[in-house]
């Protein structure tokens, strides 16, 4: 008889270990769903305070006096903004830069007779980045920068050097001589360091009404330089937000086009970047 009550009570003891094991299993399941649903949910709010971050850069931009024949430079209100916006207890980080300001490739990868003025420009810049010659092929134009990993000679490492200083815009877009770096200034036949140097001083309190002015101001005399796809305005730019709340970050690039007959902004594309080493908790 005791015997049995032995058998029985190990039973159920068995029986209850099963069941926490269960519960257990059943509970460590609802933390990890409950977790998960706070990340989407977090990530959805990260998201939206990028959105809202472009739309409140759009507006920066729409009233910075941007016209079709005016020019665009680094006095404007869109290139002078406030570093960190505080929203909702996050805070954002906002950038927009003028992608005319970089070398459109775009100049060189579309079909038909090869732009050797860009082409010089080019050559220029790769070695500038101490990068080895590097022959596009005509393939006509392209859309996102990534594809480039399909051009023979392009590997991420190379991709990665050469993505702050170009852009893929369409063919007939000028390097506007405003807002471009020193880099891209340094790419301009004849250009030397000197010249380049007083010319990103100067435009920031005189900025250039046109390339005409740009190429007869006295601090380029004699360098000869070739005006051919070089201008002094713009209307593509791209919006970089970098939002951190609550411990999570999430940073969001908008390339953002006005059209040149009824002056609205539209969006070209959005993209969810990586975080930079930096950026990383």
């Amino acid at each position: 008889m005791s015997r049995q009550r032995g058998v029985a009570l190990i039973s159920v003891l068995l029986v209850l270990s099963l069941a926490l094991l269960l519960i257990g299993g059943l509970l460590r399941s609802h933390r990890l769903l409950l977790h998960s649903s706070a990340q989407q949910l977090q990530q959805v709010q990260l998201r939206q305070l990028g959105l809202a971050g472009e739309d409140w850069a759009r507006v920066v931009l729409e009233n910075s006096g941007i016209t079709p024949s005016g020019p665009v430079d680094l006095s404007q209100g869109w290139a002078r903004l406030e570093p960190v916006l505080e929203v909702d207890g996050a805070e954002l980080h906002i950038d927009i830069e003028d992608l005319s300001g970089r070398l459109n490739l775009n100049a060189l990868l579309a079909l038909g007779k090869i732009d050797q003025v860009t082409l010089g420009r080019w050559t220029r810049l790769l070695a500038l980045l101490d990068l080895p010659p590097l022959s596009l092929p005509q393939v006509g134009p392209v859309q996102e920068l990534s594809q480039l990993r399909l051009l023979p000679g392009i590997d991420g490492q190379t991709l990665r050097r050469l993505e702050p200083w170009v852009v893929l815009l369409p063919k007939d877009a000028r390097l506007n001589i405003n807002t471009a770096p020193w880099q891209l200034l340094m790419t301009l036949d004849g250009m030397e360091d000197g010249p380049a140097n007083a010319l990103v001083n100067q435009r920031r309190h005189a900025p250039y009404a046109s390339v005409q002015a740009f190429t007869n101001d006295p601090v380029l005399s004699g360098l000869g330089l070739n005006s051919h796809g070089l201008g002094v305005g713009s209307r593509w730019f791209r919006i970089t937000v970098s939002v951190t709340h609550a411990g999570s970050r999430l940073r969001l690039a908008s390339d953002v086009e006005r059209d040149s007959v009824s002056g609205r902004w539209t969006v070209r594309q959005r993209r969810f970047l990586p975080l930079s080493t930096s950026e990383l908790p």
